[in-house]
């Protein structure tokens, strides 16, 4: 997404043009879907996510200015959106909870979620997975959306030195799943 480009469109969809929504959301969907597809804590939500990430992207726009970088704006409004999203999930699952009365069996997963964990199976995404949305969010920014991490601190609103150690922190988890992952295929005589 070329910045330049966008900026005269953000001027007229804040004017009201259908089409300007239109190309910006052309121009924007597959950095938004490949944020919201690595932090979204269940992968089925990810459509859902992104609508409201576009409808927030519309009723915030006012807020934009044409000065910042665009690209990093919308990646603290996709942030905030899965933060949001997680956060209701959460609410949605305790309410849940109480209703059965805390039932001990573990949940039956439906056919969409075991097809969604089947094709999560890719070496980094299930060890992405594990990490908390703090360090998995740093870890996206920075290597899926090529952030710096200045501009991570900027986007999360927080301080460069908090950026920098849950990158240490985070990569320091990965790589120790990974070190993991390969002593079980040793042990269990897989062959590379």
């Amino acid at each position: 997404m070329n910045e330049m480009d966008i900026k005269p469109w953000l001027i007229r969809m804040s004017q009201g043009d259908e089409e300007a929504f239109q190309t910006i959301y052309d121009l924007t969907r597959d950095q938004a879907f490949g944020l919201i597809y690595y932090l979204a804590p269940n992968k089925h939500d990810v459509p859902d996510i992104m609508s409201e990430v576009y409808i927030e992207l519309f009723k915030s726009l006012d807020n934009y200015q044409l000065e910042q970088k665009f690209s990093s704006w919308f990646n603290g409004l996709i942030i905030r959106q899965v933060r949001n999203w997680k956060r209701k999930s959460w609410r949605r699952i305790r309410i849940l909870e109480r209703m059965k009365g805390m039932s001990s069996e573990p949940p039956q997963l439906a056919m969409e979620d075991r097809v969604s964990l089947l094709s999560d199976r890719l070496e980094l995404i299930p060890m992405l997975e594990a990490l908390p949305l703090k360090l998995k969010e740093v870890v996206v920014l920075r290597y899926y959306q090529d952030c710096t991490l200045e501009e991570i601190a900027h986007l999360l609103k927080i301080l460069l030195g908090t950026v920098k150690s849950r990158h240490h922190h985070a990569l320091k988890r990965l790589r120790h799943m990974y070190s993991q992952r390969d002593h079980r295929k040793e042990r269990d005589g897989y062959v590379y």
